[in-house]
């Protein structure tokens, strides 16, 4: 096993530094910080803007590769530059990153582990009420877009409030400006996650749910399940070691798949519930054309797709042994 997630760790090594690169070398390609100086008034004087952006390494008539260059160089020593007016690119990503995976993460493990336990209890009931409930759920969650979904949980809430007569759900920021720390403080930051992270949590479910029946359907009535029951196995026991385990293998593939579509979620979540995180940050970077701040962003976003491609991988291999030996 060790030496199966060495190679898989080495091939996604070098796919991390394409990745990191691309993201680079497109946003230093496409944006245009030069052009924010242009609605001053009064507009600076070409000389103090070139050597203001070439200070920053944003100076769009300075060679691509020799940018990238000097920007790879301060990657491999830990430091992503400074954003377009001057603040270190690295103290913004770790506080933004910080509150993305404390917004993103817990969304993320509900809807994977709910969306799985679903399907196949789902599967395990076929044509019967519960399995068509839980098949219709299943297909309208995907196709409601995840900003409709917030807004609709942010109306109910709403009402709920209203209707209690006591602010019950809360949404906006992380915390309630003033709130104490301790045990309070937490759960008022818990307060607040809440609407996020079912909001998350449910434009994951849908299709994780889906999948997964599918399937589960497979699985039911395969050789290897009736053979174990013939030698004595309950039904239960039969579909949970024998019939879950072979269907989550194809899941693990999907994984990391569904990383890239959990961050396009999240930055619209970030966007309706006030969250400051990497989605806010993203979307201001490319209207100011702050190439460094994208670049570092589309880093995190390759890395973090890419460590969803190696924990699924790593599973792959745990839940089917011929995989480790044929990579």
């Amino acid at each position: 096993m060790a030496a199966f997630v060495l190679r898989r760790l080495a091939n996604h090594l070098v796919l991390a530094v394409l990745g990191v690169s691309l993201a680079y070398l497109l946003a230093a390609a496409a944006l245009d910080p030069r052009a924010a100086y242009e609605d001053r008034t009064p507009r600076p004087p070409e000389a103090v803007v070139d050597a203001r952006l070439t200070a920053l390494n944003l100076n769009d008539r300075t060679p691509l590769a020799d940018r990238y260059r000097i920007w790879a160089g301060d990657v491999l020593r830990g430091d992503f530059g400074r954003t377009w007016d001057g603040e270190p690119v690295n103290a913004e990503l770790g506080r933004r990153l910080g509150v993305s995976l404390r917004l993103v993460l817990p969304g993320a493990v509900l809807g994977c582990a709910g969306g799985l336990l679903l399907g196949a209890w789902a599967a395990v009931r076929r044509g019967r009420t519960a399995d068509r409930l839980v098949t219709f759920g299943a297909c309208l969650l995907p196709a409601v877009p995840v900003f409709v979904l917030a807004v609709l949980l942010q109306m109910l809430a709403s009402r709920a409030n209203d209707a209690l007569g006591v602010r019950v759900f809360v949404w906006v920021g992380e915390s309630t400006p003033g709130a104490p720390g301790g045990v309070a403080g937490l759960a008022d930051r818990a307060r607040h996650l809440l609407l996020p992270t079912v909001t998350i949590a449910l434009a994951q479910l849908g299709v994780y749910c889906r999948y997964q029946r599918g399937l589960m359907l497979d699985v039911l009535h395969a050789d290897f399940v009736r053979t174990a029951r013939a030698r004595g196995l309950r039904r239960r026991s039969a579909l949970l070691r024998h019939g879950l385990r072979t269907a989550l293998v194809p899941m693990t593939t999907y994984l990391s798949y569904a990383s890239g579509l959990l961050v396009l979620g999240a930055v619209f979540t970030e966007e309706i519930f006030g969250r400051h995180g990497m989605g806010e940050w993203l979307a201001g970077s490319v209207a100011r054309g702050d190439v460094n701040a994208v670049a570092a962003i589309g880093c995190v976003a390759v890395c973090g797709v890419l460590l969803a491609g190696l924990v699924a991988d790593v599973l792959h291999g745990a839940l089917d042994p011929r995989v480790r030996g044929a990579a």
